[in-house]
C-alpha cells in the first residue's frame, strides 16, 4: 500500500534523469521552493496546455524563487522532443520505473473507454525552500491550476 506524502513534513527524495542530460534530485533545490508537477503522457492535450501555462508563467514562478520540475513515466528521448517542441524553460524528469511517482502516491487505478489500468493522476506538489512538502493538488483539471499554484507560492513568500 503506498502512502501519500505528508503536508509539513520533508517531501520524498527524487534522484532521477532529466532532460539536458542531468540527473537531479530534490537537494539540487535547496533554498528555493518547487513545484512538481505529475502528469500521464507527453505531447498529449492536457498535459501539453498544463506545461505551456507552467511555460507561460515561468518567470513569475522565477521571481518567487521558485524552479518547477514536470514528472512522467515517458522516455528522455520523448521528454527532450516534447520540451523543445513546447519550449518549456524547466526539465522534464523520466520515471520510468515509477519510483518518484510512487513516493508521491500519483500511481492510480485510471478508466479509459471502459478499459482499466494504472496510470498517473495529475498532480502537483509545491515543496519549499527548506524540502518540506506544502501544498499537494490532486485529480487536477488544468484550467486556472497554474494561477493557483502560483499563489500559493508567492503567499510562502509574504
Amino acid at each position: 500500500m503506498s502512502h501519500s506524502p505528508e503536508i509539513g513534513k520533508k517531501a520524498p527524495n527524487f534522484n532521477l534523469p532529466a532532460t539536458g542530460d542531468k540527473k537531479l534530485s530534490l537537494k539540487d533545490f535547496k533554498g528555493k521552493h518547487l513545484v512538481i508537477y505529475f502528469y500521464p503522457k507527453d505531447a498529449t492535450p492536457g498535459c501539453t496546455t498544463e506545461g505551456q501555462n507552467f511555460r507561460d508563467t515561468f518567470n513569475k514562478f522565477k521571481n518567487a524563487n521558485c524552479s518547477i520540475l514536470g514528472v512522467s513515466r515517458d522516455s528522455i528521448k520523448s521528454h527532450e522532443k516534447f520540451k523543445e517542441k513546447q519550449a518549456f524553460p524547466f526539465d522534464l524528469l523520466s520515471d520510468e520505473d515509477e519510483e518518484m511517482c510512487k513516493a508521491y502516491d500519483v500511481i492510480k487505478l485510471k478508466k479509459l473507454y471502459g478499459r482499466e489500468y494504472m496510470g498517473i493522476e495529475r498532480s502537483t506538489f509545491l515543496i519549499d525552500a527548506n524540502g518540506k512538502l506544502k501544498k499537494e493538488w490532486r485529480k487536477i483539471k488544468v484550467k486556472g491550476h497554474v494561477d493557483e499554484v502560483l499563489a500559493e507560492v508567492k503567499a510562502l513568500n509574504a
